[in-house]
């Protein structure tokens, strides 16, 4: 029989009682929903991996969406938590160093710096002057430069999550402990059934905050939700006789490069937190015991050797003292390192929160996100790097394991832009992987596709070649945008979400999730825009209707699972059969002045103007095989999208391919078509995201205000908005082009940050898009950017960079390749 004190319905129940769900709890009821929460715990709070954190927190990150979060949460730590609850936190506020001994060091600090800027950070680039006069211990052979991150520190993680419970509860929230959950499941009216060891308790929304637990709760429920515990070592030292009189706390270092870890103060004792590169360990890859509370293994000395050693070389201080006590305890790893925190793929309302591996310092700003979420039907940051359904159904056990160990050695590595995983590749290659790969072809993953980036020639090794300045693929992917705007390319495209929503209620059902008309005649192509109840971007797609009653959306491949779940928790009564193809069909892209030429060699078909006409669709065949030809270019060029069965791809590629030998027809990648969609000034899925409205992402005109679509009421709401997105040029200096989240400057003063920047290479300027106050989107107006911790000179755009009036896809205008 259930304790007669246990609820037997909630609004909200959450399983886990670390600092995530713990955190979920204390915001959600400072959403207003706090006397619905009931949070369950099987044993005391924080007895799963929360209570053997170190607990450091930085503002050195290079996410602008982490950077957001990590400011609100030193805030909360240094003093807003302990004087709304009474609760001692513990913080210590000492300031943190990151440590740079190479020139790609300093430029990953440079480029943190000018994210830091944008945020309004306390940043700054010193010199090793600087960290001898703060911390006169370290040993700073070979150090060139340091990021002083003076705000930064570290707090009980215990404190923190008891004093995040203190004030859940004040709200009304409801903590019980001691109360394991056995099952979730959901009932046939959609309601979430959690059974405990005290009883059961029905709810509308139910949350995954299980930590090393989560992968195995996820599976009652019919879920996958990858993530690996991998265990990680701190240890502390006996007391530091040279630490006995300081008055004062010595700064936090992180020195990624030689102790792959962090050294700091523990009372008067030193700490050394360790994350090998090589050698990892992963524990529990089917089932963590459930009695494992404050659990703590052995010490493994072998594996942590070379980089303990280090750290006793790098704080002299430390070398003969002991080693006092030793954590070893599992952590929860996703395959790409982020936490996994947004819905669960495929169900209503089963919400995850968990896969963090960095909970004090990542924790109560994303379960403040995701209670907004919620609450309110979307979060304040762009939750696209954290939303679970980021990950498909290849994330099977066997590859989570290897990328979890992939992303455990990579923590203290530096993260260059576009740092390619390669761990368990290729995941699902296109039929025309191999031969791309013999053609050169560097790839990236894209939701377990792989999608080539770009092309290696004239020497150039296939490799990623990782800097945060210009290398030799910048002259790679040059080459390919000259041959697209003068020529011809093909870009194998089929990474790209397909989804067919066919039957007599797919016009109804997507007209009310559209906010732009829907193509009324078959062969029509429209772009629009999906919302959410908040009237936020939940993503972009492209509608070409197929038949009467017959729709093919195409959207970014990560969007695939959100697409999905948008479609099906949305129907009423529609009848309506929503199918995926995205592994079914490979699609290709023809790009350029002399597409009409080569595609009409492979094909009857009526390419010209008339017969096949700008922003239509046709069933046609080439080379022999039916296929789907849509006439529209990302690239901004004369193009069609070839939307072919996976079976005929290659034999259609290779008929192209001989067609356009004749016109020097070339391969391009992800990224020359990245610096083409920017010179057309064509906003990406960066952009449009759960952020911003329509009237803020300045795409007001694919919406229209004659239909009711969900999310109208809040997206034409274009009042006082807080920013808008701007289309910007920046002067280039031959060596660093940008890489998103720089601070935008109007007369000196910050008035935004980027979104996404890249190199016309037609246009000859650094090209981007900028989230400003509306004020500075003024066509005309000189900004500043600081790309690499420097302003640089830019120049706000009112028109595309490149065919400003968009006649080169639409029209047979002839040109010369100057023009």
């Amino acid at each position: 029989m259930a304790d007669k004190e246990f609820p037997a319905q909630a609004r909200v129940v959450i399983v886990g009682g670390g600092v995530m769900g713990v955190g979920l709890a204390y915001h959600l009821a400072h959403e207003g929903w706090g006397s619905e929460v009931v949070l369950l715990e099987k044993s005391e709070l924080t007895s799963g991996s929360t209570w053997h954190a170190a607990g450091q927190i930085t503002h050195s990150t290079s996410s602008s969406g982490l950077g957001k979060c990590v400011d609100y949460n030193i805030g909360l730590y240094s003093g807003k938590l302990e004087e709304e609850t009474g609760h001692a936190v513990t913080w210590h506020g000492c300031g943190s160093f990151r440590l740079a001994y190479t020139e790609d060091e300093l430029d990953w600090l440079r480029h943190t710096l000018s994210v830091g800027r944008s945020l309004g950070f306390n940043i700054e680039l010193v010199g090793r002057e600087k960290v001898a006069e703060l911390h006169p211990f370290y040993n700073l052979e070979g150090v060139q430069g340091a990021l002083y991150t003076p705000d930064d520190g570290h707090a009980d993680p215990s404190g923190v999550t008891m004093a995040m419970a203190a004030g859940a509860r004040q709200l009304g929230a409801r903590i019980i402990r001691h109360c394991r959950a056995t099952n979730i499941t959901q009932a046939p009216n959609s309601e979430w059934i959690v059974e405990t060891e005290k009883g059961t308790i029905t709810c509308e929304h139910v949350v995954n905050a299980g930590g090393t637990y989560a992968r195995q709760m996820g599976e009652w429920s019919g879920l996958q939700l990858p993530m690996t515990s991998m265990t990680h070592h701190y240890f502390v030292t006996e007391p530091v006789p040279e630490f006995a009189n300081l008055d004062k706390e010595l700064p936090v270092i992180r020195d990624d490069k030689k102790v792959s870890g962090y050294i700091r103060m523990e009372q008067k004792r030193g700490l050394i937190g360790i994350y090998e590169k090589e050698g990892s360990n992963s524990v529990w890859h089917d089932h963590c015991p459930w009695d494992y509370e404050n659990w703590l293994f052995d010490a493994d000395y072998d594996r942590v050797m070379p980089w303990l050693e280090e750290s006793l070389n790098r704080m002299p201080v430390f070398a003969n003292l002991g080693i006092q006590r030793e954590v070893h305890g599992a952590i929860s790893h996703p395959p790409d390192g982020n936490p996994l925190i947004g819905p669960a793929p495929g169900v209503r309302n089963y919400w995850c929160c968990c896969g963090t591996q960095i909970g004090i310092g990542w924790g109560p700003g994303l379960t403040r996100e995701l209670a907004r979420w919620m609450v309110h039907g979307a979060a304040d940051i762009s939750m696209r790097e954290y939303d679970p359904r980021r990950f498909g159904a290849y994330a099977t056990k066997d590859w989570q394991v290897t990328k979890a160990h992939e992303d455990y050695k990579l923590r203290h590595e530096i993260p260059f832009p576009h740092f390619n995983r390669l761990a368990g590749r290729p995941v699902k290659p296109s039929p025309l992987y191999d031969r791309l790969k013999e053609k050169g072809a560097v790839y990236e993953e894209v939701y377990g596709h792989e999608r080539p980036r770009w092309f290696a020639r004239n020497g150039v090794a296939q490799c990623d070649h990782y800097s945060f300045k210009r290398n030799a693929v910048h002259g790679m992917v040059g080459l390919e945008v000259k041959a697209v705007r003068e020529g011809v390319g093909i870009m194998d495209i089929s990474a790209f979400t397909k989804v067919q929503v066919s039957g007599p209620g797919a016009a109804a059902l997507l007209d009310r999730l559209s906010a732009n008309r829907l193509p009324r005649k078959a062969g029509g192509i429209t772009l629009t825009h999906m919302l959410n109840r908040r009237g936020r971007i939940e993503l972009e797609t492209t509608v070409v209707k197929l038949a009467e009653d017959s729709y093919y959306l195409v959207c970014a491949a990560f969007f695939e699972q959100r697409l999905l779940d948008h479609l099906n928790q949305n129907r009423a009564d529609e009848v309506v059969e929503i199918t995926t193809l995205s592994t079914d069909w490979a699609a290709l892209a023809l790009n350029g002045p002399k597409a009409r030429e080569v595609l009409g060699v492979c094909t009857n078909a009526d390419l010209s103007n008339t017969g096949f006409k700008w922003l239509t669709a046709q069933q046609i065949d080439v080379a022999g095989h039916s296929l789907w030809a849509f006439r529209m270019s990302y690239a901004g060029e004369l193009g069609w999208e070839l939307h072919i069965p996976r079976a005929s791809a290659l034999a259609v590629y290779d008929a192209l391919w001989a067609a356009g030998e004749a016109h020097r027809i070339a391969d391009y990648g992800s990224f020359a078509m990245n610096a083409m969609r920017m010179e057309k000034g064509f906003k990406g899925a960066v952009e449009l995201t759960n952020e911003v409205t329509l009237a803020e992402a300045d795409m007001l005109r694919f919406s229209r205000t004659d239909k009711v679509y969900l999310g109208k009421d809040k997206t034409l709401n274009s009042d006082a908005l807080p920013w808008v997105c701007a289309y910007l040029e920046i002067e280039p200096d031959g060596v660093t082009d940008g890489h998103g989240g720089e601070a935008v400057l109007l007369d000196g003063q910050v008035v935004g940050s980027t979104a996404s920047v890249a190199y016309g290479h037609t246009a000859g300027k650094i090209l981007a898009f900028a989230y400003v106050k509306p004020h500075a989107n003024v066509p005309g107006t000189g900004i500043e950017v600081v790309i690499a911790g420097k302003p640089r000179q830019g120049r706000i755009l009112g028109a595309p960079a490149y065919d400003p009036e968009s006649l080169l896809p639409r029209t047979d205008a002839a040109r010369t390749p100057a023009e």
